[in-house]
């Protein structure tokens, strides 16, 4: 017979997915109830209302996707692309591929411009692409994970405002960690991940949107609904307006998670409940205080690891606060130093995609895997697998200048955190 599975326990310094707090993991454990138990609806409210926070927004629409962070993406980017629309690109790292590619997917006209991985664009880059290609979305990604960077939007969606352009943000690595002000920035659609800074288990992809996203989605809506009924006047005869996800379709999705609830999937149960668990926690940490405690593991992080002796990939003025890039020393075997990290100390790092594969580890330090006790404890498993593997480094350097790093700051953290 096949065994229980029992997964090893692990510290998980990915840039996703994360540790989970235990709180959301009890949550998911409790008895299922039907999806329109007057229960259920009124958890489903609350946590649009904790999503309207988290995102910073006033928009009526905030509500999970059923699905890992992509089928938020998929969502917003399939309901609001018609074949034939430009959309603008800017790629500085291998998600913004991926938001081309899904573009294409939806027969858009797409133009990228693309950035020398480990640096970001200047906003004025961006704009003046915009005034010369005229597209009708632009979809960018807010933190790249795969380069460490984080991308500064708020001229860049004042710029859109101005122009007409909807702007589509990626903020799947960011949102719960750093700053992410939907309505100051003029964002009109963001996508958001739990896995990564809400420390919840993949399964969701947060997203909102406003009502000039919700325009464009509702003119598809009445071509369908007239081509279904068999009602469709002569300007609405074009079936490529038709948006071409059912599951993905957002204009039945916000009809499911509106007062109507018309039917439309069946509601991932569990994963609700660690998600309203999850945000609840980041509200009851509060945003600036988690953003403060982000930075402040930040901060430790790296300077034990500069103190060490090794070096950070990329533009540190755009450094993105969750993510650290780190150079593999000359003669290391990358791979071989995450294996050992995975099997004597159970902590795992990432690698990284493409021309960087084998070249950079990436650190996450995101939601509950951010705390002293991990960055401690990767500090000095690192130093001792580098030391076995013959690599230059300076022995007790990292944890003396991360204590230090700790000593100086002057944010508090919650208890829970450095257990």
């Amino acid at each position: 017979m096949t065994k229980e599975f029992s997964p090893s326990p692990r510290t998980i310094m990915t840039p996703g997915p994360v540790e989970v707090d235990p709180r959301v993991l009890r949550a998911m454990s409790y008895p299922i109830l039907g999806q329109f138990d007057p229960e259920f609806t009124s958890l489903m409210n609350e946590t649009m209302v904790m999503l309207r926070e988290l995102f910073q927004t006033s928009n009526q629409w905030a509500y999970p996707v059923d699905g890992t962070s992509r089928s938020g993406i998929e969502a917003v980017l399939t309901s609001l692309i018609e074949p034939g629309d430009r959309v603008l690109v800017p790629i500085y790292g291998r998600f913004g591929h991926l938001l081309y590619e899904i573009a294409e997917r939806c027969g858009a006209e797409v133009i990228a411009m693309e950035q020398e991985w480990g640096a970001v664009f200047e906003p004025q880059q961006v704009i003046e692409a915009i005034r010369k290609e005229k597209p009708a979305i632009v979809a960018m990604v807010h933190g790249e994970t795969s380069t460490g960077r984080i991308q500064p939007l708020e001229q860049i969606g004042k710029a859109c405002r101005e122009l007409d352009v909807l702007l589509v943000v990626d903020a799947v690595a960011t949102i719960g960690g750093v700053p992410v002000e939907t309505d100051n920035w003029c964002l009109d659609a963001v996508i958001g991940g739990t896995q990564k800074c809400l420390s919840v288990p993949a399964g969701m992809a947060p997203v909102t949107y406003n009502e000039r996203v919700e325009r464009k989605i509702l003119s598809r809506k009445r071509v369908e609904r007239g081509l279904r009924t068999g009602l469709v006047p002569e300007a609405y005869a074009d079936e490529t307006k038709l948006i071409r996800s059912n599951y993905l379709d957002l204009s039945q999705l916000q009809d499911y998670w509106s007062p109507a609830r018309l039917n439309h999937h069946t509601e991932m149960t569990s994963m609700l409940y660690g998600l309203h668990e999850g945000l609840r926690l980041v509200l009851a940490e509060g945003l600036e205080a988690r953003f403060a405690r982000h930075r402040r593991h930040e901060q430790a992080l790296t300077a034990g690891l500069t103190a060490m002796g090794l070096s950070l990939y990329g533009d540190c003025a755009c450094k993105l606060p969750v993510v650290t890039c780190v150079d593999i020393p000359d003669g290391v075997d990358g791979e071989a130093v995450r294996r050992m990290l995975l099997d004597r100390f159970g902590i795992e790092i990432a690698s990284s995609f493409g021309a960087l594969k084998g070249k950079i580890w990436r650190i996450g330090t995101m939601g509950y895997s951010c705390s002293m006790k991990n960055v401690l404890h990767l500090l000095g498993a690192l130093e001792a697998v580098l030391l076995r593997f013959g690599a230059a480094v300076h022995p007790g350097a990292a944890l003396a200048a991360a204590l230090d790093a700790y000593d100086e700051s002057a944010a508090g953290e919650p208890a829970h955190a450095v257990k």
